[in-house]
């Protein structure tokens, strides 16, 4: 399980690129590069990176279901899933 500081950074983050979305692609439209270098690094799409909601693994993630792929299976053995049941023949 990732530390919640961790966690925390992620959704940081996650907020700063909301905010400045709009702001940055019109600066790259304009090709302004040096206001563009005066934002906020995290603000740039490409640091955000996928972590599971509940454990914060970095790794294995689920984009549907936005968790892990451990998770997930202890999730659907624990009927936790709907419409989700482990195959046995």
């Amino acid at each position: 399980m990732a530390k919640e500081s961790v966690k925390a950074r992620e959704r940081k983050r996650a907020k700063l690129v909301a905010k400045y979305a709009e702001k940055r692609a019109k600066l790259k439209e304009e090709g302004d590069y040096k206001a563009l270098d005066a934002l906020p690094r995290n603000s740039s799409y490409v640091r955000l990176h996928n972590r599971c909601k509940l454990t914060g693994r970095p790794k294995g993630y689920m984009r549907k279901f936005g968790i892990s792929r451990v998770t997930f299976r202890e999730m659907a053995v624990d009927g936790k899933i709907p419409g989700l049941t482990k195959a046995s023949w």
